[in-house]
Order: C-alpha cells, then sequence, then structure tokens
C-alpha cells in the first residue's frame, strides 16, 4: 500500500532549497503538490510571481520526487486540504520555516499526520541516484553549465529523452570560470549536478572533469553514447567534429519552450 504526503506552496522559481525538501518528503510517501495560484502566491507573499502558474506547474511535474501537481483555485485555503482533491493524505509535510499552527490543527482534525522537516535535514547536495538505464534504449549524453536552472533545460531534456537514455554531464566550476569568465559560476558544481539529476527525464547527472568546450571527454569515453545532443546555442566549440571522429550521432535541437511557456534563458533569468 503507498501513502500519500502533501506539500504546498508556491515553488516559484524552482531552486535546489525546494528540490531537497521534495526528496525527502518523498522519502515518507508519494508527494502531491498542492500549487499556489498566481492570485494566491502573491497574496501569501507580497509579491508578483516570477513564473506564472503553467510553468511553476510543469517543472514540477518534470521533478522525479513528486508523484502529482494539483493547483489551488485563487480563493483556496493554504492551511486546508481541498475537496477536490479526492484523497485522504497520511500526513502533510512543512519546512520549519512554512509551519503554522492552523495547519496542525487541521489535521489533527483530519487525522492526518503533520510533519515538520528540520533544515539540518535538508542541508547539502547528495548525488543523485541514477535511475535504472534501459538497455533496450540508446544513449544520449549532454552538456552544459546549468547555473540558473529553469523550464528551457526541462524542455530540452524531455526532448533528448525521446531518442535516448538521457546522461547529463555538469561543467566543473574551475572550466566554467575559464570559459564565461569572473562571476561563474552562480552555484557550485555539487549543487548543479543535484538539480539538473532531480529531473525524472535525466538517467544520471555527472560532473565533468576535462577542460575547454570538450571538458566531458573522458566522461563520454566512458559512457560510449550513441548520441551526444546539444540545442543551436551549444552547437560550436568542435563538439561536431569531435563526434565524427568518435563514430557519435550528433543531434542539434532547436531552441524550443514547452508548449504554452515562455521561452526561458539563463542570462535573461539571472539578469546578466
Amino acid at each position: 500500500m503507498s501513502f500519500e504526503v502533501i506539500v504546498s506552496g508556491g515553488f516559484d522559481d524552482l531552486r535546489s532549497g525546494h528540490l531537497r525538501f521534495l526528496e525527502e518528503a518523498s522519502r515518507l510517501g508519494e508527494v502531491t503538490v498542492l500549487l499556489w495560484a498566481d492570485g494566491m502566491l502573491r497574496e501569501q507573499t507580497g509579491k508578483e510571481p516570477r513564473l506564472a502558474l503553467a510553468e511553476r506547474a510543469y517543472l514540477l511535474n518534470a521533478v522525479r520526487y513528486v508523484t502529482r501537481v494539483v493547483p489551488l483555485e485563487g480563493s483556496a485555503d493554504p492551511n486546508r486540504l481541498p475537496s477536490s482533491l479526492g484523497s485522504r493524505p497520511a500526513a502533510w509535510v512543512d519546512t520549519e520555516d512554512q509551519a503554522n499552527a492552523a495547519r496542525e490543527r487541521f489535521c489533527l482534525s483530519q487525522g492526518i499526520e503533520y510533519r515538520v522537516l528540520p533544515a539540518a535535514k535538508l542541508a547539502g547536495f547528495p548525488e543523485p541516484t541514477p535511475a535504472a538505464p534501459n538497455p533496450a534504449r540508446k544513449k544520449a549524453v549532454v552538456t552544459g553549465c546549468y547555473d540558473w536552472f529553469h523550464s528551457g533545460h526541462v524542455r530540452f531534456f524531455e526532448e533528448v529523452s525521446a531518442y535516448g537514455d538521457v546522461y547529463a554531464v555538469v561543467g566543473h566550476d574551475e572550466n566554467i570560470r575559464l570559459l564565461k569568465g569572473k562571476g561563474h559560476p552562480l552555484f557550485p558544481q555539487a549543487e548543479r549536478r543535484y538539480l539538473v539529476g532531480s529531473v525524472k527525464y535525466v538517467t544520471q547527472a555527472l560532473i565533468s572533469s576535462g577542460t575547454g568546450w570538450l571538458d566531458a571527454d573522458p566522461e563520454i569515453r566512458r559512457l560510449e553514447p550513441d548520441i551526444y545532443a546539444v540545442n543551436k546555442d551549444g552547437d560550436r566549440g568542435g563538439k561536431r567534429e569531435y563526434c565524427a571522429q568518435l563514430g557519435i550521432e550528433y543531434l542539434v535541437l532547436e531552441r524550443t519552450p514547452a508548449p504554452g511557456l515562455p521561452a526561458r534563458t539563463s542570462t535573461g533569468l539571472r539578469g546578466f
């Protein structure tokens, strides 16, 4: 018998802290996210949502620790379960800074366990456990910085996963500084790998150990992929010639957002 656990919030601009919370919640049962609508998020935080509801839902649905996402109506009470949920969860899980007496009282009245995860339990970035590879599928490698994680990255992984199991090689800190200059990366390599490895379309996330545009060369030679996939922005640095030399299919995808979502770039979101 599976146990359903509830988490609730805005999850605006999904970051590693959100994912650590979702991962730890998933250890207690199958996670259902009650996702606040834009107006509800505005009311609870006093700020305009950075991302609209549709984009936030798309990102959460791509997280391997989430079983389902239930968008809430704008008038919903953030401390009660909606009548439309259609199930009786075993627990409602919060972080320490989300915990409140109203939610705890509601859970007590409904016979639902109220669980608060301490901040110490959410620290660090454990190496994501690789998904089981499918021997019947091709092996596709992707590479990148993934410094300000966004829906465009997720969409790229989703599209590449149609061609094979996705192995994402994340650029190590020193090489990102070499390629992009001072101030990069914004987030350390362990955190960036954790973000990428939390996406359900990614079979395994690794950190590169080489240098330059082909910093993933040691990992690629070890993985022996069938496909090296890039988007149009990443079609440079000798990758095409490299693949021809190694007999790897070189796949260039258009940079297109998921249906109904805006185009995203790390530069646009971080502002530089």
